[in-house]
């Protein structure tokens, strides 16, 4: 198996040590494998993204001598797969329209907090009847309720969590761009 790593900084800033570490962890783990390093551009905050910033980090890397060997790939020129995938999602009802708000968040999430209970999303908006598609709305992936997620982390070992465990979280924002992290 050919391993493979990757390197996705957020283009809204110069490239920080978090970010410079990250990238040496990734592309040591991929060199001492004999693998690929990648360089992915997370430039889906359309608001903060820049190209200085993109040119920054690049530079930065350089600089540390962090070379990639594909890349860099922009999220931004995948959104058509993205938002294809999404919408395949939704029609096989692996995924639902939320249309709550911040306020009704916030409220949510204080009472859970209060009461002791895991904050997450309560899936109010799964069999929501008063769909207004002029509403705004994020898109959320159905988590499955039983089950388990597992796999076998190369730091950490076997890593096992129960899916009632797992929130269904925001895969598409308002404004229809992906997600890249969970929201």
């Amino acid at each position: 198996m050919k391993i493979i790593t990757r390197f996705a900084p957020s283009p809204t800033g110069y490239l920080h040590i978090g970010g410079a570490r990250t990238a040496l962890y990734s592309w040591l783990f991929s060199r001492s494998n004999k693998g690929i390093f990648i360089l992915r551009i997370e430039d889906t905050d359309i608001n903060r993204s820049n190209i200085k910033s993109v040119n920054s980090i690049i530079e930065g890397l350089k600089w540390l001598k962090i070379n990639w060997d594909k890349g860099p790939f922009f999220q931004t020129n995948n959104l058509y797969r993205y938002n294809k995938i999404i919408n395949l999602m939704l029609n096989n009802g692996n995924a639902y329209k939320c249309y709550c708000s911040k306020n009704r968040l916030n409220l949510l999430r204080n009472y859970q907090i209060k009461n002791n209970i895991k904050p997450r999303y309560d899936k109010f908006c799964i069999n929501f009847k008063n769909k207004n598609e002029n509403k705004k709305y994020v898109i959320r992936f159905l988590n499955p309720e039983n089950g388990y997620v597992i796999f076998n982390d190369k730091i950490r070992g076997l890593i096992k969590t129960n899916n009632n465990e797992l929130d269904d979280f925001i895969i598409c924002r308002e404004n229809g761009i992906p997600t890249y992290n969970n929201e």
